[in-house]
This record gives C-alpha cells, structure tokens and sequence, in this order.
C-alpha cells in the first residue's frame, strides 16, 4: 500500500502539532504564573500530630488539623487514612465518600439547631499566610459535598475577618458578615464535588478565613429529598484565595528597620532575633504569619551556602524548669524544620533550647514575657 501522502497535507498536520504543541505551552506557563494560594495546608493533608480517634469537642480537630482550627466548641471532624471511624457512624454513612484530592478532608454539620441537633453548627477557621490587601481584588473557593443521607441546605460561605474567633458555643456562629455565601441549595451528593467560588474586594487588612453558615436555621433553605438525617452535613476540600489582577502596588514604600533580617550583616558568633516568629500557645507549632520571617533566613542561607546556624529557642519562666527547656528546644526544632523542608541542608543547621534561662527583660510583666519568648540564630561557620 501506498503511504505516500501529498506535500500540502504533510504541511497542515505539521501545523496542527506544533499549534498543539503551543497551546500547551501557553497552558502550563499560565499555570505557572498564577498566583500564590494564601490559605495555607489548603487539603487539609497536614496533620499537627498522630489521629487518635473521632471527636468530640473543637480543641480535638485544633489539636489535630495543621494551621486549621474550630472557633468554636463544636467538633468537625477529619477525614484521613488513620483516622477510625466510630461504627455507629459509619452506619449513617459518613466516611464513604472520598476526598475531591489527596488522602484528607473536612466535615462540617451546617444546619439542625431545630431539631435538637447537638453541634448543630461547625465552622473551620485559619490564618491566612498574608493579610487581604485593601482594594485588592481575590478569587476565592471551596469544595463542598453533602453527606448521602443529609440535608441538603444552602448559606455555606466564606467570611474574612481580623482578628480569630473563639466562642463558647456548639451553635451558629453570630456577629459575621460572611464575604459570600451560595444562595442556591447545595445538591452535590453521591461522590459529586460543588465548587463554591467567587470574587471580592478586600475591604479591610483581614487574616483569618472562616468557613461554614452563617444564617440561622429559619433564615437557612433546606431540601429533604433523599435524607434520613434531621440535619445537613458537607465535606470541605480544595480551599484557595488568590489575587487577581491587576496586582495593587502600595503607594508609599515601608520604611525598613535598620535591624531587618533583610539587613543584617553575617559575623561568626554573632546573634540574630527573628523578630516575627510565632507559636501557638504552649506549643511548638509554628502560625502561618511566621512564614514571612523564616523566608528571609531562608533566603539568606541560599543566598549564603558556606554558612552554618544554630536556631535558639527561648521561653518566659512560666511553668517549670523542665517543661519550658523542652518547649523552647521543640520551637527551635520547628525553625530548623522549616528550613530543611525547603531545602537547607540538615548539615548546616543545628538547634538548642535554653527554656528560661537567658531572659532579656523582666518576668514580672506580660511586656518583658513577651520580649523573653523568642527565637534566634547564631552564625556557627562562614
């Protein structure tokens, strides 16, 4: 058989490889300029430590969701390979759907305070890596899912506020006023994902995104179709807010202080404050809005390759001696951590706790506590 094909049509599929091949490569380099995602662990794949079981009350999913927490006392709940889920809920069906990605997802009970639903109402709240930019404008979404054998209801929204919530509460959540909210009932069952997604402009500096209904049952729509259970519970998964453009510049420059990381000038022995590092209380878990500080170290040791750090933690003299030499070593660990997931060599870094030992100012008042919890460096070799 002949395979020889006419010179003008060999031309033509030539060019519907290399157009193929252009609009893929458009593609991918607008994957890669989009902008950074600021909800950090954004999966919910990153756990603070190991699963022991379900919960019960909200410090449960703190405890164990890295970044994220619950507002309230209410419980949501965790889904991930470790995690075992009690019979007597499985039964009900929850856990047998699957993650929209990954291994790990959120669930949430959004609507039941009528019928009698204990933790009628969950939320989920985090720490933004950067505060909103006022005037900025953001895309933001999540992705929900219904429980099988819930209600389906609709209200579930984001809200940005500045400062976190704590209540004492296992109901709805008041005094929000959410940035959206889906006005439509939320359908999507059965293995089926809905994407909650919508654009805003930040009207304050916020840090902190919370998740869940904001109405009350009776301002709340509810569908019955298909549920055995009095009440309505969603999975969340996949949680982004990204700027879009145009990118607002700030009109005036930020003066930087003379003792800025940015700034500072590397000597042997020498000893550097991170000025800006912080812990959740009475733990070693490092908040997102350290992650500015530890980008400057980081950038100074690539920047830097021959040099060699020992991270110091330090803490005030509350709590015993013991306890405060391990928590200020765990903290200097965290630091070292962050490095090494980044790609500092373990070779150049080293770490030492020192509890409340070398104070730099009084423990008599919250003001020189504050300035005694710190963490520092000190340059080893050059």
């Amino acid at each position: 058989m002949n395979h020889w094909i006419p010179y003008r049509f060999r031309l033509k599929k030539e060019y519907v490889f290399l157009l193929g091949f252009l609009v893929f490569t458009i593609r991918l380099n607008a994957q890669s300029f989009e902008f950074e995602n600021i909800v950090p662990n954004p999966g919910f794949e990153e756990l603070s430590s190991h699963p022991l079981g379900w919960f019960y009350k909200g410090s449960d999913y703190t405890r164990l969701m890295k970044y994220w927490n619950s507002p309230t006392h209410a419980s949501p709940d965790v889904y991930h390979p470790k995690v075992r889920i009690p019979i007597f809920w499985t039964q009900k069906g929850f856990g047998i759907e699957r993650p929209r990605t990954g291994q790990c997802m959120t669930g949430i009970t959004v609507y039941g305070c009528k019928e009698g639903k204990p933790h009628c109402r969950e939320y989920i709240q985090v720490q933004l890596l950067e505060p909103l930019v006022v005037g900025q404008t953001y895309q933001a979404e999540f992705h929900t899912m219904a429980l099988s054998d819930s209600k389906m209801v609709d209200g579930l929204g984001m809200a940005f506020l500045d400062k976190p919530r704590e209540e004492i509460t296992t109901e709805l959540l008041e005094g929000i006023t959410p940035a959206y909210q889906e006005k439509s009932l939320i359908t999507a069952k059965d293995g089926r994902w809905h994407k909650v997604s919508f654009e805003f402009k930040a009207g304050a500096p916020a840090s902190y995104l919370v998740i869940g209904n904001f109405l009350s049952d009776d301002e709340t729509r509810s569908s019955d179709a298909g549920a055995k259970l009095k009440y309505a519970y969603y999975y969340i998964d996949d949680v982004k807010v990204r700027k879009t453009k145009p990118i607002i510049d700030r009109p005036d420059p930020i003066p930087v202080d003379e003792n800025d990381l940015c700034c500072v000038e590397l000597a042997i022995g020498k000893t550097f404050e991170l000025r800006n590092i912080f812990f959740e209380s009475a733990k070693a878990e490092l908040l997102p809005k350290s992650f500015e500080e530890l980008n400057k170290l980081l950038r100074i040791l690539q920047d830097n390759p021959s040099v060699v750090i020992e991270v110091q933690g330090h803490t005030d003299n509350r709590g015993g001696y013991k306890y405060n030499l391990k928590l200020s070593r765990e903290r200097a660990q965290a630091v070292v951590d962050y490095l090494t997931r980044y790609g500092i060599s373990k070779d150049r870094l080293y770490f030492k706790g020192f509890g409340d030992t070398r104070p730099l100012a009084s423990n008599d008042t919250e003001e020189g506590r504050g300035l005694n919890r710190r963490v520092a460096f000190v340059v080893l070799r050059m």
